[in-house]
């Protein structure tokens, strides 16, 4: 069984704890639709980065003005939008241990966006948060893993990400931390350690304050 220690932990949300693949499909393809661009390639990128930083990798030439009016509304159907968002497997036990120890969301979703799919998945919304108000970059930019480790109170070379997606992954790496991939969409993209979901997780309080991650099928 592989083990990590922690001083504390930075959960991305959307495939990482909640899993809302069915509604990103949905308005992903719609909009890839409707610019007229193969929807099976733009979802091969939407996930981790903010709306607005996936539309100028999909269309590089278009006005960024352009991008963050159709991420605005993009968000807000999003939000909207919950049917069929629920909880990653072993999300619910996975972030009832972490309670009382240190940890924080850092999702490329905004405020609102979080609280409705946390909020329709039941889990626990951490206390820190960063979200993309937080923030002046997108992932694959570390500043949101920095941030969240600074208002935390730990170094980055302390601090474990979870994530599911290439931008994630490559934020976490960037942001000197070591990282978790969770799902498939994480296999292909090295992560320290990599599980099919978060019943694979077991999270401890170490004697010291510290946590310690115990990786492996469980039966």
């Amino acid at each position: 069984m592989t083990t990590l220690t922690a001083r504390a932990l930075l959960l991305d949300m959307d495939g990482t704890i909640v899993n809302s693949d069915a509604v990103v499909e949905r308005c992903w393809r719609q909009w890839a639709e409707e610019h007229g661009l193969d929807a099976d390639e733009a979802m091969k990128i939407v996930h981790g980065r903010q709306g607005y930083a996936t539309m100028a990798v999909l269309l590089p030439d278009r006005p960024m003005e352009l991008n963050h009016e159709d991420n605005r509304r993009m968000l807000a159907a999003e939000t909207a939008d919950v049917d069929g968002v629920v909880p990653v497997p072993g999300a619910p036990a996975f972030m009832a241990a972490l309670a009382g120890l240190p940890h924080a969301l850092v999702t490329s979703a905004d405020r609102a966006l979080a609280r409705a799919r946390m909020g329709a998945t039941g889990l626990p919304m951490p206390a820190v948060r960063v979200t993309a108000e937080s923030v002046g970059a997108s992932k694959p930019d570390p500043e949101g893993f920095l941030k969240g480790a600074a208002e935390l109170g730990f170094a980055p070379g302390d601090c474990v990400v979870f994530e599911d997606s290439e931008a994630g992954i490559a934020a976490g790496r960037a942001a000197g931390m070591r990282v978790v991939g969770v799902g498939p969409r994480a296999a292909a993209h090295a992560p320290d350690v990599a599980v099919a979901d978060l019943s694979e997780v077991r999270v401890e309080a170490a004697p010291d304050g510290g946590i310690t991650l115990r990786f492996g099928t469980t039966g």
